[in-house]
């Protein structure tokens, strides 16, 4: 709660202790200029009011200014916009705790790329949470006889797919009933799965697992399996053909993997450009397909050749 308190103004730091929000399942806070601050929670939307919660927006509710995305951003950035510049303009910061920020607001551009994002007028501050034991009824599908199947998760935006990543590499990396833990190397570019602070994860991800933090994907699976000796592979939100091509060298190598993409069901994840012929290589042996309806969150299980597992 305080990791995420500190970002904001001081004088809206007391009513975010008071109105209980960090008691609902909150799941991610949006921060407009001159709109309503408005909280997802597991109840669904909230907005501010004093210090209460309310369901319903009206003029009485809290709406930042100006000012107060200014001092969000100068907390955000540790009284340092300069230092964290690289992050912003790729449109997203990662703050202790591993909570993840995503940022848009006014763009200068030169020779078509994004320079910085500034002013920033839109926040969305997408809370990090470890969810431990969320994993173990999905576990028992992604291993035989103490060999782990390469595994992708599969889910549309904010169902869940890292805090279910992050439960898997926990329970691959120190065992579970019928598997010995293997050696898991996590590269975590955003530093959202193991929330690194200098380095040292403050989530847990198991005693087996080496980090190579806000590396990344592509260069960081080369230089694990270079270097670490990795059994198991693990990297979040596999993106374009480098990503895959990096992930196909490593599974070469002999070790397995275990990754997540925005994709929401294996009919999207054909038509992206790429994943036709990894689905035909069979490159994954396990689909974990992850679905949201009014909080609630299922999952299917299918294996190489799209049967349903579970």
């Amino acid at each position: 709660m305080q990791q995420i308190i500190r970002l904001f103004p001081p004088g809206l730091r007391e009513r975010l202790e008071k109105c209980g929000v960090f008691a609902l399942g909150l799941e991610e806070i949006r921060v407009r200029v001159n709109e309503y601050l408005m909280f997802r929670t597991a109840e669904g939307e909230m907005f501010l009011r004093g210090a209460h919660l309310v369901k319903e927006a009206d003029a009485s509710c809290f709406c930042p200014g100006p000012d107060d995305m200014e001092q969000m951003c100068t907390f955000m950035c540790k009284y340092s916009l300069y230092a964290y510049e690289e992050e912003m303009r790729q449109g997203f910061l990662t703050v202790e705790g591993g909570h993840r920020i995503g940022i848009s607001g006014q763009v200068l551009a030169e020779e078509g790329r994004i320079r910085r994002i500034y002013p920033v007028s839109y926040l969305n501050i997408r809370i990090a949470a470890e969810h431990k034991g969320c994993a173990e009824s999905v576990f028992p599908y992604l291993y035989k006889q103490n060999d782990f199947y390469s595994t992708l998760i599969l889910s549309a935006p904010g169902v869940g797919k890292t805090t279910l990543l992050r439960d898997v590499v926990r329970l691959a990396s120190d065992g579970a009933k019928g598997f010995s833990g293997k050696k898991v190397c996590l590269v975590d570019e955003r530093s959202e799965i193991a929330g690194c602070i200098r380095g040292v994860p403050q989530n847990e991800i198991g005693m087996r697992t080496d980090v190579l933090d806000g590396c990344p994907k592509a260069e960081g699976m080369m230089l694990m399996v270079r270097s670490m000796s990795p059994e198991i592979l693990a990297v979040d939100e596999i993106g374009g053909e480098e990503d895959l091509k990096a992930l196909r060298y490593a599974l070469r190598c002999g070790c397995r993997a275990v990754g997540t993409i925005h994709s929401r069901d294996l009919t999207e994840l054909r038509d992206k450009p790429g994943w036709r012929s990894c689905l035909e290589e069979k490159l994954f042996s396990r689909y974990v397909v992850l679905n949201s309806a009014v909080g609630v969150r299922t999952y299917h299980i299918f294996d190489e050749s799209g049967r349903l597992l579970r």
